[in-house]
């Protein structure tokens, strides 16, 4: 989709987009050295507070990603490709063969020639089983979808974000991430909560405050029959925020992040309770720090606070040691030109995303 934009608009639009990209992979990288670990065994590793800021992981390693990283810059690739849902999926596909290879494929393309992207750090198993299945495309709406019917894990939510970047609004955001969620998980609330997300995405990307976003998101969630699940956590996760006073136990009050309703509003409540440009650290923090499925819920706050906020808002000394650092900001900028539609004439554009 070509959009025009005025200098600045365009300036802040790559800002967002950036930040989106960057926040979602520290919040990922910042969660995933705890990912497996009890908010008890947190505190006696790290002390009362919890992780405070990137810890190195088993093999000492500071600021890998994981799955849900790479699971976003190929859908992020997806969009450029031909932003459909089989362009997405066949996004998806050469994601999984950088879970099955041990270097970098024939896959076409230039972010399949990423070697950092060939690592498995305990990738979703309904990610990789969906991916081997054919796909006749999604079912309608409030229905279970045609592969992995009963999976609503939150392989679905920490995906998508991409989806409210390019979207003309935030109701095309919302179907077409679902869509792109039943690639994988059939579960309507797996597939409606990827929808919420990314349509929360696009209104703060295009300047809503985030609570206006999260009710926009909301109120079209409750237009979809079976919406009932993922709706009741986003309430909850909104009462939660309106009480102030965080903490872990609060953070696992809702839930525990493995599946997608639960990772999206535990993002949500921790965006909600720091929600400033200067509390990203605190909100990223708060969202890692729990017993659950850490590396999702800090990459989804990520996600949402980055798109609001921009990439100026995030650490820089969190950012030092990110991993794919240059690969993510190159893939923004090159997301941010295939909106305006000016790509380069010499044909190098092809062969870095050819069509689908």
């Amino acid at each position: 989709m070509i959009v025009r934009r005025s200098p600045d608009d365009l300036a802040a639009y790559r800002s967002r987009v950036l930040g989106s990209l960057l926040g979602g992979a520290l919040g990922d990288a910042l969660g995933a050295p705890i990912e497996f670990d009890s908010i008890d065994g947190i505190r006696r590793q790290y002390g009362l507070a919890g992780v405070t800021g990137p810890v190195p992981d088993s093999l000492g390693k500071v600021g890998l990603v994981t799955d849900d990283t790479q699971m976003t810059l190929f859908t992020v690739e997806g969009l450029i490709r031909g932003g459909d849902v089989s362009a997405v999926r066949n996004a998806y596909l050469r994601w999984l063969d950088t879970q099955r290879l041990p270097g970098p494929s024939h896959a076409s393309g230039w972010l399949g020639e990423q070697g950092w992207l060939y690592a498995r750090r305990a990738p979703g198993n309904a990610c990789m089983s969906g991916l081997t299945y054919g796909f006749a495309g999604p079912a309608p709406f409030g229905e279970r979808g045609p592969v992995n019917p009963e999976s609503k894990g939150c392989g679905t939510v920490m995906r998508s974000a991409p989806f409210g970047y390019g979207a003309r609004d935030a109701r095309e955001a919302f179907e077409l991430a679902a869509r792109c969620a039943q690639i994988t998980h059939g579960h309507p609330t797996g597939y409606l909560a990827a929808g919420a997300f990314a349509a929360m995405v696009h209104l703060v990307l295009a300047g809503e405050p985030l609570g206006s976003a999260v009710q926009g998101a909301a109120d079209l969630l409750a237009g979809h029959p079976a919406h009932e699940e993922t709706s009741l956590a986003l309430r909850a996760a909104v009462h939660l925020a309106e009480q102030g006073d965080p903490s872990p136990e609060r953070v696992e009050s809702l839930g525990g992040a493995w599946v997608a309703e639960e990772a999206l509003a535990i993002a949500v409540y921790c965006a909600l309770v720091h929600p400033g440009p200067g509390d990203l650290r605190r909100a990223l923090l708060l969202a890692v720090n729990h017993s659950g499925d850490s590396d999702s819920t800090g990459a989804v706050c990520g996600n949402l606070l980055g798109a609001l906020h921009g990439h100026r808002s995030l650490p820089t000394d969190w950012l030092a040691d990110l991993e794919g650092r240059e690969t993510i900001t190159d893939l923004a900028d090159d997301f941010v030109t295939w909106t305006t539609g000016e790509t380069t004439a010499d044909g190098s554009w092809e062969k870095r995303y050819p069509r689908d």
